[in-house]
């Protein structure tokens, strides 16, 4: 395994509900609140749905463990087929051994067992899976549960996990006095880009280790490879293989390239292509683009410079004259002459 490889306590990317991962931020922290005020209200039946894999199941796990001290729990990791096996099987969980199999029995000694549960300062909390595969009948045997009460406080309260197909049902017009009984109903989604950085780097620190076990370019990879959003499942599924195609090659964190080939393993190949052809072009275009030289100073410019004084014209040498010692020109008369008498008067 790759624990040892990356300096991880346990791995960090399994696709088990294991509250120690809960990821208490966006939806999965705004339902495990709401679910948590309607059990201390005594709120009968409250009702969760979501796309596979969102991590519906990890939720009711944390919920568990929240109220571990204080609640009796009967969990059911798939629907009964009909009402009559419902009560059985809840009966079972009470501890009690029906004598009959008519449905209003049955439930009389579900009300008896809840009712002193109640008596000694706990509650009966009913958590099902996979809900959305519960048929009408099912259905409606919830309903009666949910009447069992006790003055104003519900005798037992119920916490139903499903796919969006659940509400299908639910919204059938037959369906509809179940309807109107559901305390709470939470609708989660998938995780959008912001949040699934976020959760990558949470799962990674809770197993002990640190975020450079994935490269920056790696991280935006695994983030872009899953376009608008995606599920906790598959997240966890292309960060445990990334993890493991790095671990084989014996490198130190996961990068780009294999970020890429893990995807291309799941069909998530495309969006990641194109981020990494943008940070190609963005290199080719780096590398084209030449320095900015500064253009050579003249050396008129520099003699400036360096001397504090204005430049000379072009092709003529600078003077330094100074007026106290400039001579002028002295020039001797001229001398007369018998010639240049004549030429005076015109010979």
């Amino acid at each position: 395994m790759y624990t040892n490889h990356f300096g991880l306590t346990r791995l960090p990317f399994e696709n088990v509900p294991d509250p120690a991962f809960f990821f208490d931020q966006g939806d999965h922290a705004r339902i495990r609140t709401r679910i948590t005020d309607s059990l201390k209200a005594g709120r009968g039946l409250i009702v969760v749905t979501g796309p596979i894999g969102s991590g519906k199941t990890t939720i009711s796990q944390k919920i568990i463990s929240d109220f571990s001290s204080t609640i009796k729990l009967i969990w059911m990791a798939e629907p009964p087929a009909n009402s009559l096996d419902l009560f059985l099987f809840i009966a079972q969980g009470l501890g009690l051994k029906p004598q009959v199999s008519e449905r209003v029995f049955i439930l009389r000694d579900i009300k008896e067992a809840l009712l002193k549960i109640n008596s000694e300062g706990s509650k009966c909390l009913l958590i099902i899976d996979e809900s959305h595969l519960m048929g009408d009948d099912t259905l409606n045997g919830l309903r009666l549960l949910n009447n069992l009460e006790e003055g104003a406080i519900k005798l037992i309260q119920m916490l139903l996990l499903g796919q969006e197909e659940l509400m299908k049902t639910v919204n059938k017009p037959e369906m509809e006095p179940f309807k109107q009984r559901i305390a709470a109903l939470e609708i989660m989604g998938k995780m959008g880009p912001d949040r699934i950085r976020e959760y990558i780097l949470h799962r990674i620190r809770t197993a002990g280790g640190q975020p450079s076990i994935f490269s920056d370019t790696g991280l935006e990879a695994l983030v872009v490879a899953f376009g608008p959003g995606n599920t906790p499942r598959v997240i966890n599924l292309l960060c445990n293989k990334s993890l493991n195609l790095t671990f084989e090659k014996g490198k130190p964190a996961v990068d780009l390239d294999d970020i890429y080939e893990a995807a291309g393993e799941m069909g998530m190949q495309k969006e990641v292509f194109h981020y990494k052809m943008t940070l190609r072009r963005n290199e080719i275009k780096k590398q084209a683009i030449p320095p900015i030289e500064k253009a050579p100073i003249r050396e008129a410019e520099a003699m400036q410079t360096s001397s504090g004084k204005e430049p000379a014209a072009a092709g003529i040498g600078h003077m330094d004259i100074q007026p106290e010692t400039f001579q002028p020109v002295q020039t001797k008369p001229a001398i007369s002459s018998p010639v240049s008498g004549a030429i005076e008067k015109g010979l």
